[in-house]
């Protein structure tokens, strides 16, 4: 009978202890650990992710296409990435059916920004100046749509290819006339490179007719297969510190800081501010919540990218997203 008991006794520890086992989940951010980061180290910080039994380690990326291959490839089993690369990826047959199964960035951070003394105050007026975009970069990647939507003679923009490091301070030096890049980061750093906000020139692409979706959560197939309800919990998880985010920047931003320790406070708190009021938070988002797409934006904008891009095996909508492992519209909605 004592031998019975503690056979009964044995089992239950071990059944509780898998029912609390920790799913590991290597996520590949698309860039340094910067402002708009922040909800996902939240929702690390306030246990969101831990309460949905998972294990989130968070690494930085170089550029919003590499984590699409590093969560091909299983190195990380989620990412955080730019859709359109991910049109793209997918019009190869042969590449791994990655999908995105969450969108974050409901409006792209794609721009050109340039200096108020430059007299670029419209797209048409980059004729007979230099553009320096670095050429994996995903704003430059949709310069065939934004030429093609201004009508600009692209024979008289003269591109010059230089690196992610030496873009915002060529600018500022003036030794090209407009970049192209993600408008907060520029933005920012050419603030540190002591130019003044009033002469910042921003134009974002989607308000000059390039219709995109931005960065989205990717999920490896197979880890998805295999793996569901983890991938429904990290998205609840991140939702909640994207809520959270929304809700109170000025605290949520320390989440950030204490994984970035030579960070300027002020300077990712700015950057934060200007992801979530153009990026994260837009009309769609506030009328239908956080994470979802709309279907047919979303094919006029894999249509859009057959201007920069020749298919051979064109993706649909249902290849690039799905919203399966979304929770209901009530828990993704903005406050």
């Amino acid at each position: 009978m004592r031998l019975s008991r503690f056979i009964a006794s044995a089992l239950i520890a071990l059944s509780s202890s898998a029912a609390f086992a920790e799913t590991d989940i290597r996520f590949a951010l698309d860039w340094r650990f910067e402002g708009p980061a922040t909800p996902f180290f939240v929702a690390i910080d306030k246990g969101y992710y831990e309460a949905e039994g998972l294990n989130v380690t968070i690494d930085p990326g170089a550029s919003s296409v590499e984590p699409i291959n590093r969560v091909a490839t299983d190195t990380y089993q989620m990412g955080f990435a730019d859709i359109n690369s991910l049109i793209k990826y997918r019009d190869n047959p042969q590449n791994p059916p990655v999908k995105a199964v969450m969108m974050v960035y409901d409006a792209p951070a794609f721009s050109i920004v340039t200096l108020k003394d430059k007299g670029i105050n419209k797209p048409k007026d980059l004729e007979g100046k230099i553009l320096g975009a670095p050429a994996p970069d995903g704003a430059y990647a949709q310069w065939p749509i934004f030429v093609d939507a201004n009508g600009i003679d692209a024979s008289k923009v003269q591109i010059e290819n230089i690196g992610f490091p030496v873009r915002e301070p060529m600018l500022a030096q003036g030794r090209v006339d407009a970049i192209t890049g993600f408008w907060f980061s520029s933005f920012m750093n050419l603030k540190a490179n002591g130019v003044k906000d009033e002469d910042i020139v921003v134009m974002l692409l989607a308000d000059y007719g390039v219709d995109l979706y931005g960065n989205a959560i990717m999920a490896n197939p197979e880890f998805a297969k295999n793996n569901p309800e983890a991938v429904k919990g990290f998205l609840r998880a991140t939702i909640k510190g994207i809520q959270d985010t929304i809700n109170d920047p000025e605290a949520s931003i320390d989440s950030l800081m204490k994984r970035n320790a030579i960070a300027n406070r002020d300077v990712e708190l700015q950057r934060l501010k200007m992801a979530l009021e153009r990026n994260f938070v837009t009309p769609d988002v506030k009328a239908n919540g956080l994470g979802a797409i709309d279907k047919a934006r979303m094919d006029k904008a894999i249509d859009q990218i057959g201007l920069t891009f020749d298919y051979t095996n064109k993706p649909t909508t249902e290849e690039i997203f799905t919203a399966e492992y979304l929770p209901p519209k009530e828990e993704r909605m903005v406050k």
